[in-house]
């Protein structure tokens, strides 16, 4: 079996990008860029006052109780041709640009006005309260390169410079199969000898979180020839295909079998890790993913966050070192690893004074949804690794967006 890192590594070489397309910037929010936006002009433009006040020159207030004659007003956005000269200021508002002449301004705070006369209390030095030309970014310099993922901020930076149309990666279509006999609909009553389908709603709702969207889960039971048919006819629309179940070593776990009966070539199967040991990763055609999930609830969405969100963010361009998203947390309390293979166990943050803090949470199996749902991620535990003390630093893999 090879460790979760390598099998990363195996997805990474088989993924590339999927193609680009352009979106009004309104759509574009939490896809990833597939070109450079770039300044289109100094920011800002031209030098502006940075509060409301008096536009003078520094060198008329070289002492306090100087009086100046106002000769005029910019606005924010006004146009103008004022030009101050010894003994003259300018009313002006934040973001108006400044008027020839003048190089510092002075809060209103700071001064007194009548009439036509503005007094000024103390002295100024010259630059004072304005924003230069350029200051910000010039003209033509990267702002956002290829591969950044595109959230607020970002999104307010190409309407900055007027990018009202953006070139990216579009998202891939997912489809979700789960696999068994004795899985029924949600609504459905049970016997005890079946269960519900929990994988599909809960990795759905996984995906959502982040921004993906699958179908909605199709349930097919174990059979070969079902689950071959279901397959064709996903593959042709789809470029990810999740299944869940039916991956172990027992004589009902077929999808490996029905895999290869469609032309799939299987990259992986089974990994040194615990849970989500039988994880199956194969690949068929041209950038067309398939991932076999282990049917345990845990199981599977440790396999969704550890591989296949990280290849759903490959997919659509993010750069590979920002598709598993790490944090590095202080351990709570001390924790107990058997060893031999990586260990993801289930935690959730608490804000402490000395900082956050990884509170492991006891999980009873690897179908234990139940305590999955009160972690907001994991610890990484290595496989070399059979104790963690309390206070160490420890690699948390996020589930969920933090507040």
């Amino acid at each position: 079996m090879i460790t979760p890192d390598h099998a990363w590594h195996v997805v990474c070489n088989h993924i590339s990008p999927l193609e680009n397309v352009s979106l009004p910037l309104r759509k574009a929010l939490g896809h990833c860029l597939a070109e450079t936006i770039r300044a289109d002009r100094d920011y800002p433009p031209a030098d502006r006052a940075a509060m409301d006040g008096f536009a003078v020159r520094s060198v008329d207030l070289h002492e306090g109780g100087a009086a100046l004659r106002v000769i005029g007003e910019i606005e924010a956005g006004g146009r103008h041709n004022l030009r101050i000269q010894s003994g003259t200021c300018v009313r002006i508002a934040t973001g108006g640009n400044m008027p020839r002449g003048a190089d510092a301004v002075v809060p209103l705070e700071q001064s007194d006005e009548r009439e036509e006369w503005a007094t000024f209390r103390s002295s100024v030095k010259p630059g004072v309260n304005i924003f230069k030309k350029g200051e910000d970014t010039f003209r033509g310099t990267a702002l956002l390169k290829t591969g950044t993922y595109l959230g607020a901020g970002e999104v307010g930076v190409c309407a900055a410079v007027g990018k009202s149309m953006v070139r990216v990666y579009r998202k891939p279509r997912i489809a979700l199969v789960c696999t068994g006999t004795e899985i029924k609909a949600a609504e459905r009553n049970v016997t005890k000898y079946e269960m519900r389908n929990s994988n599909g709603p809960t990795l759905r709702a996984a995906l959502a979180q982040w921004g993906f969207v699958a179908s909605s889960p199709r349930q097919v039971p174990d059979s070969v020839a079902a689950l071959r048919s279901s397959l064709l006819r996903l593959l042709p629309g789809h470029d990810v295909i999740l299944l869940t179940g039916g991956i172990s070593v027992g004589k009902h776990d077929l999808v490996r079998a029905a895999l290869e009966a469609v032309g799939a070539s299987i990259q992986f199967h089974g990994l040194a890790m615990k849970p989500a040991k039988p994880t199956l990763y194969a690949t068929i055609g041209t950038n067309c993913h398939i991932f076999g999930l282990p049917g345990n609830p845990l199981s599977a969405m440790t396999a969704c966050h550890e591989f296949v969100l990280p290849a759903l963010r490959r997919l659509t361009g993010s750069i590979p070192d920002a598709c598993r998203p790490a944090l590095h947390l202080l351990l709570a309390s001390d924790l107990k690893s058997k060893g031999g293979r990586a260990r993801y166990i289930l935690a959730r943050i608490q804000w402490e004074e000395k900082g956050p803090c990884a509170v492991p949470i006891h999980s009873k199996s690897s179908a234990d949804l139940f305590s999955a749902s009160g972690a907001d991620g994991v610890i990484i535990a290595p496989s070399k690794v059979e104790l963690m003390e309390a206070g160490m630093i420890v690699a948390f893999r996020p589930w969920k967006p933090l507040p």
